[in-house]
């Protein structure tokens, strides 16, 4: 029995992580014959999940949205809260749990009710986050464009530019990226044969057409590379400092922004991240310490600029 309900979760789960699953493959997964596969789907279903299924070649199971929120067992106001917290949680700044959000945040979405969706997307819409600067991106929004990169699956949607008509797009998805407080989607435009990124904020109706696709080469090192080429954005510096302070004190100041790593009861190293060099700068300034720039060369250069500027700007002592 116990093997029977660990069987059933594991499938549960595959089930919420791709938005079409051939039944081969789930056989294969988890190792268990058509058969059993069939009866582990009936007893999702007698325990309220809507798991859909198709016949023939291309036939397979599907979790239909409207499930409620499984094995947390989150009331309404916990499953939007969870929600909105991830969407957060996912722009955060925070080095490497962009992804890891993005695939949680899929993940709750996809199993909400239609009624809770609504609700996510408004608090999201009208809450000014720290972590969240930029435009809000609906939740279904971003789960849609997110599973359809998962699954190599072609999306259609409506794309309105900047100063330019609404059009409709039909495009290979390949990564979604959080940059500069913006979600973008790299992808590859059928109609106009070339890779693109798209502002997920003005993107609607997102429809995976259940066309399947062979991923293409990137123009580029990486999906995060190819935003900020087309976007003109500079790329970000990375400021490392030893600091003549203790760790607590740094922290303190420059908090979530930089990461601190003591070195010993009065020093620590500071690293920070930013495609200004103001911002550390001023950052160092506020903390109010003696430091030495251990790189990159430019955020030396930087300094010595500053200040000579501040020294020109200093009435000079007579006596």
């Amino acid at each position: 029995m116990a093997n029977t309900s660990s069987r059933t979760l594991r499938l549960l789960s595959l089930l919420q992580t791709h938005r079409h699953w051939p039944g081969p493959e789930l056989c294969g997964r988890l190792g268990i014959s058509e058969r059993t596969l069939r009866r582990d789907i009936d007893r999702l279903r007698e325990l309220g999940y809507p798991v859909g299924a198709a016949r023939g070649t291309d036939g397979g199971y599907q979790l239909a949205p409207g499930a409620v929120l499984p094995p947390l067992l989150l009331d309404d106001e916990e499953a939007v809260a969870l929600a909105v917290g991830i969407g957060d949680a996912a722009q955060s700044g925070i080095a490497g749990i962009e992804d890891a959000s993005l695939r949680a945040l899929t993940k709750v979405v996809r199993v909400l009710p239609p009624r809770l969706r609504a609700r996510v997307d408004a608090l999201r819409a009208m809450t000014v986050s720290a972590s969240a600067a930029g435009p809000a991106v609906a939740a279904g929004v971003l789960t849609a464009v997110a599973q359809a990169c998962r699954d190599e699956e072609r999306l259609r949607f409506g794309y309105t530019a900047r100063g330019s008509a609404a059009t409709e797009r039909e495009v290979e998805p390949h990564r979604v990226v959080a940059l500069g407080g913006r979600w973008y989607l790299v992808a590859y435009d059928l109609d106009r044969h070339d890779w693109r990124s798209f502002r997920l904020d003005r993107l609607t109706g997102p429809t995976a057409t259940g066309a399947r696709f062979l991923s293409r080469p990137l123009p580029a090192g990486d999906a995060a590379a190819f935003v900020r080429e087309a976007s003109g954005a500079p790329a970000p510096y990375t400021v490392e400092v030893l600091v003549h302070a203790p760790s607590a004190r740094v922290r303190r100041t420059v908090g979530r922004w930089g990461t601190v790593e003591p070195v010993d009861r009065d020093s620590c190293r500071l690293t920070m991240t930013s495609t200004s060099l103001d911002w550390p700068t001023q950052a160092l300034g506020n903390v109010g310490a003696e430091f030495e720039v251990l790189g990159p060369p430019e955020f030396a250069a930087h300094l010595r600029e500053w200040g000579a500027r501040f020294l020109r700007a200093a009435p000079q002592d007579r006596s």
